[in-house]
């Protein structure tokens, strides 16, 4: 029996990246999250709050040398 709770909010809209702007977690974290294991779970939660952190940067990378990869490049966490 599991004991990590789902991080659904109700909020389940899909951005542009494939990303639940509710959750923070992607379509297929989505998909396995009944069958995972709690730790498989936990790693999941982890990658999501990176997701949210990224985007609650993302607004100070609209100048020049506010973010390492140059100005309205926020992206660095892509590929979570």
């Amino acid at each position: 029996m599991s004991i990590t709770a789902s991080p659904c909010i109700g909020i389940c809209l899909v951005d542009e990246k494939g990303t639940c702007i509710g959750c923070h977690r992607t379509l297929d974290e989505i998909g396995i999250w009944s069958r995972a294991s709690d730790a498989q779970k936990r790693q999941v939660l982890l990658a999501a709050e990176l997701r949210l952190q990224a985007k609650q940067v993302a607004p100070a990378c609209l100048e020049a040398n506010q973010c390492e990869n140059g100005p309205g490049n926020a992206d660095s966490n892509d590929g979570l």
